[in-house]
């Protein structure tokens, strides 16, 4: 499988630079005029699935449903993220759990789309990837050691929770977990071993879910140390039932100036990972992102967003991904509006990646899409 899709990245790579060749000056002309009389022909009978995350447009009711309903007809699968805090005290202490918790994961589970599979992905780490997610009061567990016996307990209790409440088809049970040796790795050891505790306590109780613990391509290709690199691939081939990969080339720095380099992403994962590959988030801008408190300024358009979706797609077919989820299926500019200041720079990353804009008009990237998940 290794050889196999080293061999299959090398002669992609050629079709990727002519993908990117194809770029005009007028986006709609991409779809009607330059290599495309018929979308990405080489996919004749897709095997991988494809869906969104349920991260809304906007705070309002109306605009989860809208969601829902959008992404029940617009793929085949979808995800619920879980990446807020973790109720520690009330799973260490068997204390009553938040109410706020309850409702997020009850809410969850009324709105399920049936006939879609669904990937659940938890975060164990906070939203930096520093450190423990926070508690519902707003503090940070205080441990020795990631690996102590009440916090292996408690977050088995909390997958336990989320599993049986949302009865998954495919579980990510810690998010960006890379970033963790990249940002604390002082902590990295303890991580291994909490996860190996708790992992193995899942797979007793749930032996036919599919689990793993995702990684950022945009940090480990791009941003990390070949001995980053080795330690976490390692970790992955030797411990997961499959890899989940989080891939937002933004992050990594990648735009409308530099295309090409996205390549350079698929070579490494595809030449290095012996597991079936899903691509759990996803995204590409699909306008300039300029935050400048973060000093972020990356150009970017629909091109670059039509472009990295057809690659994303190609690869998958090719490389016989699992799934793709892309991260959100609008531009939450009302959403991201309500955001309080402390995370409003961070929050706009993501704002513009949405395959309908902020009007909820279609993108070009969504008439791809559409094609692709089609056949």
């Amino acid at each position: 499988m290794r050889l196999r899709r080293y061999s299959i990245t090398i002669m992609l790579t050629l079709i990727v630079i002519s993908l990117f060749s194809c770029k005009e000056d007028d986006d709609e002309e991409i779809i009607d005029g330059c290599c495309l009389g018929q979308i990405l022909p080489s996919i004749t009978n897709r095997d991988f699935k494809m869906g969104f995350t349920t991260w809304p447009y906007n705070a309002q009711l109306g605009g989860q449903d809208t969601t829902y309903a959008f992404l029940k007809a617009n793929g085949d699968i979808y995800a619920e993220h879980i990446d807020d805090r973790i109720p520690w005290s009330a799973w260490i202490n068997n204390t009553a759990l938040p109410q706020d918790f309850i409702n997020n994961i009850q809410g969850r589970k009324q709105r399920k789309i049936n006939g879609n599979d669904l990937l659940v992905s938890v975060s164990l780490l906070n939203n930096l990837r520093t450190d423990l997610a926070e508690d519902y009061n707003g503090d940070t567990l205080a441990y020795d050691s990631l690996n102590q016996s009440n916090i292996i307990s408690a977050y088995y209790k909390h997958i336990d929770y989320i599993v049986t409440e949302l009865q998954p088809d495919h579980l990510v049970i810690a998010m960006e977990v890379n970033e963790l040796l990249k940002n604390a790795p002082s902590k990295w050891d303890g991580y291994k071993k909490l996860m190996d505790s708790v992992r193995t306590q899942l797979k007793a109780k749930y032996p036919n879910l599919p689990m793993s613990e995702s990684i950022t391509l945009h940090n480990l290709a791009y941003n990390a140390s070949a001995i980053e690199q080795q330690e976490v691939v390692s970790y992955i081939n030797s411990t997961q039932d499959f890899a989940s990969i989080s891939f937002h080339p933004h992050i990594g720095g990648l735009g409308a100036t530099n295309p090409e380099q996205i390549d350079n992403g698929f070579v490494f994962l595809n030449s290095n990972i012996q597991l079936p590959i899903a691509f759990v988030e996803t995204s590409a801008l699909a306008e300039d992102l300029i935050v400048p408190n973060l000093n972020v300024n990356i150009p970017s358009d629909q091109g670059f967003q039509l472009e990295y979706l057809k690659t994303l797609l190609l690869q998958a077919d090719v490389n016989d991904y699992e799934f793709i989820i892309w991260w959100c299926h609008r531009d939450y500019d009302a959403l991201w509006q309500t955001f309080p200041p402390s995370v409003k720079d961070l929050g706009q990353l993501w704002r513009d990646t949405g395959l309908l804009d902020e009007d909820g008009n279609e993108r070009i990237s969504f008439d791809v899409w559409s094609e692709i998940l089609s056949r």
